[in-house]
């Protein structure tokens, strides 16, 4: 499992934009991309990278990061996906996101069930999940459409769990997936498209930073 040892607002900073790396605070004034003084990048010389011009690898290299950095994923892993994307039908750069996308941790957090995908990872990774009635503890197993996310009998009678309740009732579930909200099961109706992935990420340039 992916462990981010630094500070998880270095990323943000670095970035020079939100990746919502510490859940709802990220919503808060206690963001530091909210104050003026914290939004360069870290660093000594983060002021002067901020009126350097980046290069064509640069900005390159930065998607990737920032991508990588939204997913909690190691680099051998993003590789591995953009592999794989390569490898599928359609279009490279949208494969990619539909593969991270449908990550069982993803798609935990997008159901609403965590505030972050590093609690959903920690979630998934003590087994609170099961997928068609199995339980799992893969934080990087891959859903297909028809698949259901459901709570394991053994953790429905937890604190973390009734917290996540009150706030999965108010979640806001994208198209690709939906959410009984009697039973709490989740499922994966269709693959996402592209425009129903809201990030800030331009993955053609991850795309040819791969291809170079």
């Amino acid at each position: 499992m992916s462990v981010i040892w630094t500070s998880k607002c270095r990323y943000c900073r670095r970035a020079g934009q939100k990746l919502y790396l510490k859940g709802a605070r990220c919503h808060t004034r206690k963001c530091a991309m909210e104050r003026e003084s914290r939004k360069k990048p870290p660093g000594q010389h983060g002021a002067e990278a901020v009126r350097r011009r980046p290069t064509e690898y640069g900005q390159q290299l930065l998607e990737k990061q920032k991508l990588k950095r939204q997913y909690l994923l190691r680099e051998k892993q993003f590789s591995h996906y953009m592999e794989e994307a390569t490898r599928r039908r359609g279009v490279t750069g949208e494969n990619l996101i539909q593969l991270l996308e449908t990550r069982l941790d993803n798609v935990v957090f997008r159901l609403g069930w965590a505030s972050s995908r590093g609690q959903a990872r920690q979630m998934v990774s003590h087994g609170f999940f099961a997928v068609n009635g199995r339980r799992t503890n893969i934080p990087s197993f891959q859903l297909r459409p028809g698949d259901v996310v459901s709570l394991h009998p053994s953790k429905r009678e937890t604190k973390l769990i009734d917290e996540a309740i009150k706030a999965v009732q108010t979640a806001n579930v994208p198209g690709w997936l939906s959410l009984d909200y009697e039973t709490f099961d989740g499922k994966v109706l269709r693959l996402p498209e592209r425009s129903e992935v809201e990030n800030d990420i331009n993955e053609q340039l991850i795309v040819e930073f791969y291809t170079r």
